[in-house]
């Protein structure tokens, strides 16, 4: 497990940058608010296809960790399976710990 990653996310739920589930995410890409979108190891093919969909068209990274969708919920306090990161600083850390620590999928 990514301590590292699942602190960052932490902090910037606590924070407000973050929006969780799959109609959120989506909702926060439309808006032009995500910056950067991270699924969990577990989502469905079907929901990380519907994802990755909308991101592509508002063209914003997505990426799969290793971490599982209760490992999430362990450090966020909600039970999901796509985080969208709200925030430009959030999301460039997040993707520098994600490419550094091997958890890329």
């Amino acid at each position: 497990m990514n301590d590292k990653i699942l602190n960052l996310m932490g902090i910037a739920r606590r924070a407000g940058r973050l929006s969780l589930g799959n109609d959120v995410a989506v909702e926060a890409l439309r808006k032009g608010n995500a910056k950067l979108v991270i699924l969990a190891s577990d989502l469905s093919p079907r929901t990380a296809g519907g994802i990755r969909f909308a991101a592509r068209e508002e063209e914003i990274v997505t990426v799969k960790i290793k971490e599982t969708m209760d490992e999430i919920s362990m450090a966020l306090g909600k039970r999901t399976g796509v985080v969208a990161v709200n925030d430009a600083g959030f999301a460039k850390k997040m993707l520098t710990l994600i490419k550094t620590g091997g958890n890329e999928e």
